[in-house]
């Protein structure tokens, strides 16, 4: 198969060149790739797009999430021997999506690949993906795990019953039916992403299907069939928080242009542990005859502190509070915001009560305006504020013993060659 090796045969804005040295070839194709704890396959990744993309003017950009297994060192000395190889590093925030999205907008190449690094993904695909965008009028190119030739090479039953249902629930909201839309290993026109690009939830791990729901009107899709590798080394990112934000991400597709999604999950974990205050009340109370006002205090401080917990763990997932002093500061200013919104939601009932509004109406009321205090507050105080004086500062890279040592022997042409 023939590569571009000069130009980008696109249109005349997509044919434009980034500045540089005199002669130097604009970047074809940036290819994307979100790591966690990815040390032993960063390396060999670049290696492989190496040899599969011979002839070809392409870009890694890692976008790193803080990690602590030594990934992030094993990226500074790529970037050092290698002009293709590029990195963001990321701190105090997490996610897939808003990683890929960030990892977008700081390049300029008018073709964009997204791929995971656990090398699971089966990168020698990327060649005639690109081809493919090069000859036809799609959008975007699709690396399916579902079409005819397709295979999820050795996933359990579990795991196949979760990616199904998940895609069922996908094409519920998507405007055109796709074999994979939950799938991770894409290519898109840059043309195409900057259309959607503002609005984007950046929520969960499947950005593909927020960029194909965002998008107004519809990409025009094709797929090819893949088969999906097994995990060489490191741990995989699937668990029951990615499965819990790939549901906020249908939510904030179908009623996020209401209410913000944080919102949401907040008087969501509120409604729990509403059943939470009620089941210890009625434990203490009517079970063990503890008097009614000492059970309906412990009640409430079980719940308000579940309520901390559980916002921690999910609906500020990306602004988590960790270490004992950092929790323990942000259950207290939680404590008291939600006392003070209590207060409130007690005080705005009485008085429309009191102005001969239904009951039920004036208890709603209250208790929407206690929710949008907690919220707002929270937000700011608990988590917001405290986690930033918390924040550690980033690791300077260490410097190499020698800065003219050659670049590392791996049969690669520089970025310009």
């Amino acid at each position: 198969m023939t590569l571009v090796t000069t130009s980008f045969a696109g249109t005349a804005a997509e044919r434009q060149q980034r500045p540089g040295a005199a002669g130097e070839q604009a970047t074809a194709l940036s290819i994307i790739v979100p790591t966690l704890n990815e040390r032993d396959n960063v390396g060999e990744l670049v290696d492989r797009l190496d040899r599969c993309l011979a002839g070809l003017t392409w870009e890694i950009v890692f976008v790193d999430d803080d990690s602590r297994d030594g990934t992030v060192e094993v990226l500074h000395r790529l970037t050092r021997s290698d002009p293709r190889v590029r990195m963001l590093q990321r701190i105090g925030r997490r996610g897939l999506a808003s990683a890929v999205v960030e990892g977008v907008l700081a390049t300029s190449s008018p073709i964009i690949a997204v791929l995971d690094c656990d090398l699971q993904h089966d990168e020698t695909l990327l060649p005639s993906m690109f081809q493919r965008l090069l000859a036809t009028d799609c959008d975007v190119v699709v690396a399916s795990r579902y079409m005819e030739s397709g295979s999820i090479g050795d996933w359990t039953k579990q795991r196949l019953l979760v990616s199904r249902l998940a895609t069922r629930l996908a094409d519920l909201l998507l405007p055109s039916i796709l074999t994979d839309p939950m799938s991770g290993f894409f290519m898109i026109r840059r043309t195409a992403f900057d259309r959607v690009v503002r609005r984007l939830s950046n929520q969960g791990y499947k950005i593909l299907l927020d960029i194909l729901l965002s998008a107004r009107p519809a990409l025009r899709v094709e797929e090819v069939p893949y088969t999906f590798r097994t995990r060489r080394s490191g741990e995989s990112k699937l668990d029951l928080i990615a499965v819990l934000d790939y549901l906020a991400l249908l939510t904030d597709k179908t009623i996020g242009h209401v209410l913000p999604l944080r919102f949401i999950m907040f008087v969501s974990v509120g409604t729990v542990g509403l059943f939470v205050h009620l089941s210890v009340l009625a434990t203490l109370n009517r079970g063990i005859d503890v008097a009614f006002a000492a059970a309906n205090v412990a009640a409430a401080m079980t719940a308000m502190t579940f309520n901390f917990f559980l916002n921690n763990l999910l609906t500020y997932r990306d602004m988590r509070l960790k270490g004992f002093w950092p929790i323990v500061r942000g259950l207290v200013s939680f404590s008291a915001i939600c006392a003070i919104g209590t207060a409130s939601n007690v005080g705005i009932a009485v008085v429309l009560f009191q102005r001969n509004y239904t009951w039920w109406l004036a208890a709603v009321a209250g208790i929407f305006m206690g929710a949008v205090w907690n919220y707002t507050a929270t937000s700011i105080f608990t988590w917001r504020n405290v986690r930033a004086a918390e924040r550690p500062a980033p690791h300077a890279p260490e410097l190499p013993a020698n800065l003219a040592a050659p670049v590392r022997q791996s049969g690669r042409q520089s970025h310009a060659a």
